[in-house]
C-alpha cells in the first residue's frame, strides 16, 4: 500500500479509502445487500492488514449501524491514531427547520450521534454529505468550525456539490476565519468524468484532496459480461445513474476487460489504476475479501501513456442524476423523489 496526504491536511491516508456503505442492518437501512457485522469486521480486518487506513461511512448508511460496525472494528484490530476515519452528516429535515434548530444545532447534533456510533472522541474527516439549499451557508461553516475548535473534529471535506459551492464556501471559510473544506467527495470514475469539466481543475489548483465515490460503477468496470451481483441487482439508484448511458459505456468496459486480459490483471486493477492517477484516494466499497484485495493491487499497476488515452478515447458527456441534479430539477426534465434517510432530495430521471 501506498499512503499520500489528504490535500491541505496533515492525514496520510491510504491510496485506496474502503468504502463502508455496504456494511450494515439490512433491515434498518434502504439496502437489503449488506453485510451483517460478523461479514463487516472481516472485511475491515482484512482491509487493515493490506495496509487500508482510510475508512469512510456516513450517518445516513443503514441508519447508523455502518458507523457502529465500523467504529466496534476498528477499536478491536487497530490503534486509533493509525486510522483515518470519514463520516458524512446530512442536511437539516423539514422537520428540523420548522422546529427553528439552526444549521449550527443541527451540526452539533449529528456530530454527537455520529461520535456515539462510532464509538470515538474525534471523527478525522466529517463531510457535508449533500448541498443543503435550505440552511444558510454560513450557519454551515460556523457549525462546522465551531465542532472542529471543539476538538470533535480534525477536518472537514464536502461531498456532491459543484466547484463553485466549494470555492464559495471555502472563500466565505477564509474570510471568517473558520475551517476549509481539505477534501472532496464526488461522482468519478471512467465511465463518469463529469468532474473533469471544473471540479478537477479548481482541486488541483487549491490542493484539495479528490476522494470519489462508485469508483467502479457500482460494480460495472470490474465485471464481465454477465456477470452479475447482488447490488448490480438491486441497486436502483445505480440503475439511474447508469442505465440511460449503458451502451457507450459498456464500449468503454470493453477496453477495460481487453486491457485487463492483456496486462493479466483483473478489470478491478485497470479501473482504479487509472483513477489513481487522477485523484488522492478513490472510496472503493467492498463486501467480498477480492473486492479490497484488488483495489490494494491496484495501487501498485502503472498504465502508459498509450493505455490510458485507449480507456479514455471513447467517453461520452453524461447528465448529472441523483442528488448533484436537485438545483436544476425545477427547470429541467421531470421530478422523481431519492430518499436517503428521512431526507427527501428531489433528482431528474
Amino acid at each position: 500500500m501506498r499512503y499520500i496526504r489528504l490535500g491541505n491536511s496533515d492525514l496520510n491516508v491510504s491510496r485506496i479509502c474502503m468504502g463502508c456503505m455496504g456494511f450494515g442492518d439490512s433491515k434498518s437501512g434502504q439496502h437489503s445487500w449488506t453485510l451483517d457485522e460478523a461479514h463487516s469486521r472481516e472485511i475491515i480486518k482484512r482491509g487493515l492488514e493490506l495496509g487500508v487506513n482510510f475508512f469512510d461511512t456516513a450517518i445516513a448508511y443503514q441508519s447508523g449501524t455502518s458507523e457502529q460496525y465500523v467504529g466496534r472494528a476498528l477499536r478491536d484490530f487497530a490503534k486509533r491514531e493509525d486510522v483515518v476515519v470519514a463520516t458524512k452528516f446530512l442536511p437539516r429535515t423539514p422537520k428540523d427547520i420548522e422546529a427553528g434548530i439552526t444549521g449550527q444545532q443541527h451540526i452539533e447534533r449529528m456530530v454527537n450521534k455520529s461520535l456515539e456510533n462510532l464509538g470515538m472522541d474525534h471523527i478525522d474527516l466529517y463531510i457535508y454529505h449533500m448541498w443543503d439549499y435550505g440552511t444558510p451557508l454560513y450557519d454551515i461553516m460556523d457549525g462546522l468550525n465551531r465542532v472542529v475548535k471543539a476538538g470533535k473534529v480534525r477536518y472537514i471535506g464536502i461531498s456532491n456539490c459543484y466547484a463553485y459551492q466549494l470555492a464559495k464556501a471555502n472563500a466565505l471559510a477564509e474570510r471568517e476565519g473558520f475551517a476549509k473544506f481539505v477534501s472532496v467527495q464526488g461522482h468519478y470514475n471512467l465511465i463518469f468524468r463529469e468532474e473533469e469539466r471544473e471540479m478537477a481543475k479548481l482541486c488541483r489548483e487549491e490542493n484539495i484532496a479528490m476522494t470519489p465515490y462508485s469508483a467502479l460503477a457500482g460494480g460495472r468496470l470490474a465485471k464481465r459480461p454477465g456477470e452479475t451481483s447482488d447490488r448490480l441487482a438491486q441497486d436502483s439508484y445505480g440503475k439511474l445513474k447508469y442505465d440511460r448511458t449503458a451502451q457507450a459505456d459498456g464500449r468503454v468496459i470493453e477496453r477495460v476487460r481487453e486491457l485487463a486480459d492483456r496486462r493479466g490483471v483483473s478489470m478491478t486493477e485497470i479501473s482504479l489504476a487509472w483513477l489513481l492517477t487522477k485523484v488522492t484516494a478513490p472510496v472503493v466499497g467492498a463486501t467480498k475479501f477480492h473486492h479490497i484485495e484488488g483495489a490494494a493491487k491496484a495501487v501498485e499497476l502503472s498504465l502508459s501513456g498509450e493505455e490510458t488515452a485507449y480507456l479514455e478515447e471513447l467517453y461520452v458527456p453524461h447528465a448529472l442524476v441523483g442528488v448533484m441534479a436537485q438545483n436544476t430539477a425545477d427547470s429541467v426534465g421531470e421530478k422523481h423523489v431519492w430518499s436517503v434517510g428521512s431526507q427527501k432530495i428531489q433528482e431528474i430521471h
